[in-house]
């Protein structure tokens, strides 16, 4: 029946366009990891001894404050901002604020580092949710928490730009512990190029299995959770090749909220975070190239790979779902919002490639994986589809993706080498093989529940759980030095 061979046809096209989609995804991602290895290898982002003491001796150097919502984070908060104080850096201050906590978090923190409420007045006027009380500290530390009633992070993210005077702010999770030089290497480019540079984000990794001692991770190593170590190659993947290719060519579209730093002016000027998108820290960025390339002002929105900031992953199916699914509603939402840029050549590369790219791939590419994997299995049962066909789509999808997590950890190897010892690499490996078959088609579901969430309308952050950083060192004698690794 011509109707019948129709429907055959119409199917066996489809599926070898879905072939065709994926793989283009993956060879666009392969370019962008080629292009940022040779970014990487080209730019050495580490200092010099001369540098760091320069840094360190500077009057030019920015002050930079510190910006650290917390929501429920009793386990982790008091080891994050013993963190925060002890970075390296000549000038910052540390500004945590309480999102309304319905746990310990602000007892912890007035305990802990002997608070009094301040008569400290706010120095900027953005819209946020009333600020119950502003603490400092008895002791000589830079440390400020303000204590709010709940609105969300992007709310706290304004509250603490409020507060700050600094010119510099880093947005930061208090859930997360920064490398004790981090402020140092994320500041170079704002030294390099102070009228340019609004904009700079560092390296995110994974910390669960790794050895934390007085607010430090003194022993890296992979997670004994597999879930955990499937996320240490997803991260490796987005952040060490994306992103700096994404960042050679200005068009970084997304700063993690983990760990990124502004010019305080520049996101003042723009309005601060977004209340109303679960994706703030993608839609500020997003919001910043637009305004720029709208005025046509210079500009440099950039990644750095030495900055770290290590952060705690979930370890549980349901928290991680929760997570996939708040960032694919906030992608929606961000290029939703900012779609007058999409394929507009005023824009240059952001428009005709990086945001079309996230649009096309990032957002809907989920989506028609999964209709990829369903149609494919179906033909095949069926007897629509040939097995080649199918074969190849395993190629393109599974075997081609398990080369792009190798490609992550080779480059990992070859320019950064946070991991010392050969059997932890030898587990990325492994993992970068196994997250291919089961796992990264479960994300791929869950992304596709998100786009479906996110089209919707749908809001809210959903709740997350901490399991603490893992201590396995008695507290330090009195009067000994805790030296930085």
């Amino acid at each position: 029946m011509d109707w019948l061979l129709i429907f055959y046809r119409s199917f066996a096209y489809l599926v070898h366009g879905i072939i065709i989609y994926v793989a283009t995804i993956n060879l666009i991602y392969f370019i962008m990891m080629a292009l940022g290895y040779l970014a990487l290898s080209r730019h050495n982002a580490r200092l010099t001894p001369e540098e760091r003491d320069a840094i360190l001796k500077s009057p030019l150097t920015p002050d930079v404050a510190v910006v650290a919502p917390a929501y429920n984070e009793a386990l982790t908060v008091r080891e994050s901002v013993r963190g925060m104080l002890k970075l390296n850096y000549p000038n910052h201050q540390v500004i945590v604020v309480n999102d309304g906590s319905k746990d310990d978090t602000l007892k912890i923190l007035v305990e802990e580092f002997r608070l009094y409420k301040s008569s400290r007045v706010l120095s900027g006027s953005l819209p946020h949710q009333p600020i119950r009380a502003i603490y400092e500290s008895r002791d000589p530390i830079r440390l400020i928490v303000v204590d709010k009633l709940n609105g969300g992070k992007a709310d706290s993210l304004n509250a603490g730009l409020n507060v700050a005077r600094a010119q510099l702010v880093a947005a930061v999770d208090s859930d997360s512990l920064l490398d004790p030089d981090s402020l140092l290497h994320v500041v170079k480019p704002f030294l390099e190029d102070p009228e340019n540079v609004i904009a700079c984000g560092g390296i995110i990794r994974v910390v669960n299995g790794c050895e934390v001692r007085h607010s430090r991770v003194r022993t890296v190593s992979t997670a004994s959770s597999i879930l955990a170590l499937f996320q240490t190659i997803e991260y490796l993947r987005a952040f060490l090749g994306g992103r700096v290719a994404l960042s050679f060519m200005n068009s970084l579209l997304i700063i993690s909220g983990a760990f990124g730093v502004f010019r305080r002016d520049v996101v003042m000027a723009a309005g601060g975070f977004a209340v109303k998108t679960v994706g703030e820290d993608m839609e500020l960025v997003v919001r910043l190239h637009e305004q720029y390339r709208t005025r046509k002002k210079p500009y440099k929105i950039l990644y750095a790979s030495e900055p770290l900031c290590w952060t705690e992953v979930p370890e549980s199916t349901k928290i991680l779902q929760r997570q996939r699914n708040r960032w694919q509603r906030g992608t929606v939402e961000s290029i939703s919002l900012h779609r007058r840029m999409l394929f507009n050549p005023k824009f240059g590369i952001l428009g005709m490639f990086a945001l079309p790219y996230f649009t096309l791939f990032e957002m809907f590419g989920p989506a028609v994986e999964c209709l990829g994997y369903a149609l494919t299995l179906t033909g095949l049962a069926v007897g629509i589809i040939a097995p080649e066909v199918a074969i190849l789509f395993f190629v393109v999808s599974v075997l081609f993706g398990i080369l792009l997590s190798m490609s992550a950890i080779v480059l990992e190897e070859f320019t950064t080498r946070r991991y010392p010892l050969a059997t932890d690499v030898l587990w990325l490996f492994t993992a970068a093989v196994a997250e291919n078959l089961g796992f990264r088609q479960l994300l791929t579901w869950w992304r596709t529940q998100g786009l479906i969430d996110g089209l919707k309308g749908k809001t809210g952050w959903g709740a997350m759980e901490r399991r603490g950083f893992q201590q396995k060192a008695p507290p330090v004698p009195p009067g000994e030095r805790v030296l930085a690794p």
